[in-house]
């Protein structure tokens, strides 16, 4: 081991300027055995630096090489294994854990001490040792010097690390003088005795030269010391005089600190006296209320305009110091508390006063109001509320004091306000009711023949009344269409047009009464109570009336407003709903009214109230109006499809006499009617989608009415009913242009033409009727396979019985036949569609177009036989057109 150590020192670290210090032979614990060297070392040169250098023999020669190398200072544990057993292995924490065998426990405990000493001396950094012996760490001197080799090299651990701890570099001016010296003595590199024994006598001079001038300089020393002791008897006079002016200095002080604390509490004070007068100027200036604003609070005029301006003036100072954000303790203070408690007293009286005030103003409206009725009785029009609104806005800013200071106060006066407006306005509205309800009905005599009775306006007639009123005022009417007055249910040809348009005009100026009327009460309840209106998307819109079903649709109710309000929107919805909760029932027992007078009253109602529902959602869809409105328009519209449904169920029941001929059916006729009426209504109506509906419900069920009544027709040929009722269908059609029905006018027209052609073929027959079972059997031999020209060889079907059968059909015959089935045509159809010249025109073609088949089958199966008929087309024609002028 010592010749390892040699050898590495020599070869590794000498020229790299280190000592190696200590040196174990280890191997990779777990791995392959492949033996290396760990050096401790120290570098020659200051800083010492402390490195664990890896060392390993080279694979292609027999020397060493440095692998590896760690600074002492990057070692963080140094982990033995065993403390109590003696154990080769041994662990050492760098950047990771290393684990090592060693080749005997004696080297690891040799180089274990050796970095324990080495941390000890060099490092600040104290290295962790575990599972290391305490003795082992002990013996440090013991263990540096097992380390140390003898001879020459035992100066490594020993003396000379002493001397390099001792060693001290030059300086820069001590480098110099030396410099200096050894250029005046360039022999002395030479002969250094030389030089060594000129520096001694040098010193030797020096030595002499200092003694010489220490003894010159003894009687300079004797008058400086001398000098000393006079200083000294100076300074001890100084201190003298220093203590007497301390202590003449001591009392000013004491005086200086009395004037400085004096003036200290003086500023004090001063401060104090300023933030006092700061807090009693604030409290002064925001609690102060002035006597004319509290004389206003207890004395104020209440009815003057300039009285109501002070006093307005006077509650909102009031709430100003009310409301003032004291500072911390303030309300701690007696006068503090005792302004609060006046201000709350002023409050609570004037809040008394304001609203006993305002209740007067309601009682006295209600009064006042009730006074002008009369003058309205006998007018379709509602008092004009608009003066008593702009008595009551100027209390506004009021009443918002009111709303922030005393709640419950305010929420009084807006529950008698609506007490007190919803009697007179019931009393308003069911009178203008009345009013409309005789108007429509014509007299009060009239009124009662509906039902009509007192101011209540409840609708108790019976269905046998309604039906007389409409006969009596309808006039003379088709025979075919009373049959249509069952189940108490009018057609709309039973009143005149005019009394319709009076209906109409009277509805709209309901409605254009009624709209002005709730939109001003809205916006006085927003303005006077300081409730604020917001767009919302709820309420029933025209969309969702649409949708309702029958017995699917929720209603706003309409009685009492609910306890909890979420917004100030929903509190004027529900303070409008208890206004005006006569509105509603008020408008739906008019339009039962109008439906009972007259179904087709639904159609101008459903347009007018469509329109001023779309009106009012423009406005606000979530208002008390737009709510109202579109709760009754699904009424009007629940009417409307009533009136649709009652029409199809006429149809469904509708019967025809067995004696007479049908000719247009009553449903047909009123289907126009009701078309062309409907038209005339609807025309740039916001709601054409229902009549659209109602179209096509209303026209299939004609058409399957006619069919029905068609195929039971026992007088009247089914083709004829077809034909005259689709044509009259066709025409009406053609003449409204109602878009949505395009396709059945279309189905109407092909109807017609189908039946008129079947009704030609059915009532023609067979007018030549052996000519044309003699043709028949032609056909037939033709159709078995006999050529056309050889059919006049066969036995029934030669030239002879042709010209047999021929003369039979006589041009007067044929005249005479024709007359007849004229006559039947004539019988058949109706005066009222004007159809006989068409059908006879029709059956004259058909005529012409079988002489034509006989003629062309003759010159076919009887070739040059010179075989004609005994009349020509033209005698046809003549023949025809001689009849219809003779009818």
């Amino acid at each position: 081991m010592t010749a390892i150590k040699h050898a590495l020192q020599r070869d590794i670290f000498t020229p790299n300027d280190e000592r190696l210090l200590s040196i174990v032979n280890v191997c990779k614990a777990g791995k392959k055995k492949r033996n290396c060297f760990l050096c401790a070392t120290v570098t020659t040169e200051r800083p010492v630096q402390v490195n664990v250098v890896k060392v390993k023999k080279s694979d292609k020669g027999d020397f060493y090489k440095r692998q590896t190398a760690w600074a002492l200072r990057d070692l963080a544990v140094v982990d033995a294994k065993d403390a109590v057993k003696e154990s080769p292995e041994f662990d050492l924490h760098f950047d990771k854990v290393y684990k090592w065998v060693a080749s005997s426990t004696v080297e690891k405990n040799t180089f274990i001490s050796c970095i324990w000493k080495l941390n000890q001396r060099y490092l600040r950094k104290k290295i962790d040792f575990i599972n290391v012996s305490s003795q082992l760490l002990e013996e440090l001197p013991k263990v540096a010097e097992e380390s140390v080799p003898s001879g020459e090299n035992q100066s490594v651990a020993g003396g000379d690390e002493e001397a390099v701890d001792e060693y001290q570099e030059l300086n820069a001016r001590e480098e110099q003088d030396i410099e200096i010296m050894m250029e005046g003595c360039e022999y002395a590199i030479a002969n250094a005795e030389a030089f060594a024994e000129k520096l001694s006598r040098e010193l030797q001079v020096l030595d002499g030269a200092n003694i010489q001038s220490i003894m010159a300089s003894e009687k300079q020393v004797n008058i400086l010391m001398k000098l000393l002791d006079e200083a000294l008897k100076e300074v001890d006079q100084i201190e003298l005089k220093l203590s007497s002016y301390e202590e003449m200095l001591q009392s000013v002080k004491e005086q200086m600190d009395q004037i400085s604390e004096s003036n200290h509490l003086i500023h004090l004070s001063n401060t104090n006296n300023v933030k006092l007068l700061s807090e009693i100027e604030f409290l002064v200036n925001h609690m102060d209320l002035a006597k004319g604003h509290i004389k206003a609070l207890q004395e104020g005029d209440l009815t003057s305009s300039r009285g109501i301006e002070a006093c307005t003036n006077a509650a909102d100072a009031l709430l100003q110091c009310m409301n003032v954000a004291l500072r911390p303790g303030h309300d701690m203070l007696h006068a503090v508390k005792q302004q609060q408690q006046r201000f709350s007293d002023l409050r609570e009286q004037f809040a008394r006063r304001l609203a006993s005030h305002l209740n007067s103003v309601f009682v006295q409206q209600g009064h006042d109001q009730s006074s002008t009725l009369a003058q309205h009785s006998a007018e379709l029009t509602l008092p004009n509320h608009h003066p008593f609104h702009r008595d009551l806005l100027r209390y506004a800013k009021l009443m918002e004091w009111l709303k922030n200071t005393d709640y419950g106060k305010y929420e009084g006066l807006t529950k008698n306000y609506m007490d007190y407006l919803s009697r007179l306005y019931e009393r308003e509205i069911k009178d203008f009711f009345e009013v409309a309800k005789i108007k429509m009905t014509g007299t009060t005599r009239e009124g009662k023949k509906f039902g009509l009775h007192g101011s209540s306006g409840k609708l108790t007639g019976s269905t046998s009344s309604l039906n007389k009123l409409s006969v009596q005022s309808s006039g003379n009417r088709r025979s075919q269409s009373s049959s249509l007055l069952d189940m108490g249910n009018m057609s709309a040809s039973d009143l005149d047009v005019a009394d319709r348009t009076k209906f109409d005009k009277i509805f709209e100026q309901v409605l254009s009464e009624l709209e002005p009327l709730c939109l001003a009460e809205q916006d006085f309840i927003s303005k006077f109570f300081k409730l604020q209106q917001h767009q919302s998307t709820s309420g029933t819109t025209m969309n969702e009336v649409e949708e309702m079903d029958g017995g699917a649709l929720s209603r706003s109710h309409t009685s009492g407003v609910p306890q909890t309000v979420s917004s100030e929107k929903d509190m004027i919805r529900q303070m409008m709903t208890k206004i005006f909760r006569c509105i509603e029932p008020e408008l739906n027992n008019l339009i039962a009214l109008g439906d009972k007078i007259d179904s087709f009253n639904s159609l101008y109602m459903l347009v007018k109230m469509s329109h001023h529902v779309w009106t009012a959602q423009n406005v606000d869809p979530a208002s008390f109006l737009s709510t109202t409105l579109g709760n009754v328009l699904v009424t009007v519209k629940r009417n409307f499809d009533k009136c649709i449904s009652n029409q199809m169920k006429q149809m469904d029941e509708v019967k025809i006499s067995k004696k007479s001929k049908v000719g247009i059916l009553p449903f047909v006729a009123e289907f126009e009617e009701f078309a062309a009426l409907a038209e005339s209504i609807f025309k740039n109506a916001e709601r054409r989608g229902d009549l659209d509906k109602a179209y096509i419900k209303l026209i299939r069920a004609v058409f399957d009415s006619v069919e029905k009544v068609a195929n039971e027709s026992q007088k009247t040929p089914r083709d004829v009913v077809m034909m005259e009722n689709f044509h009259h269908i066709f025409a009406t059609l053609s003449r409204l242009k109602i878009s949505c029905l395009e396709a059945e006018k279309k189905e109407a027209k092909q109807k017609y033409t189908d039946h008129l052609q079947s009704y030609v073929i059915y009532s023609l027959g067979q007018p030549l009727e052996k000519l044309n079972h003699f043709f028949e059997g032609v056909e037939a031999r033709v159709a078995q396979g006999i050529r056309e020209e050889e059919v006049s060889y066969q036995l029934a079907f030669n030239k002879q019985e042709l010209r047999k059968v021929i003369k039979e059909y006589p041009g007067k015959e044929v005249k005479k036949g024709l007359d007849n089935l004229y006559k039947k045509v004539d019988k058949h159809l109706c005066e009222e569609e004007n159809l006989l010249q068409v059908v006879w025109h029709s059956m004259q073609d058909e005529f012409i177009r079988q002489y034509k088949h006989f003629e062309g089958l003759i010159a076919r199966c009887y070739p040059g036989s010179g075989i004609t008929m005994e009349f020509t087309i033209q005698d046809i024609l003549d023949y025809c057109s001689s009849i219809a002028q003779s009818h």
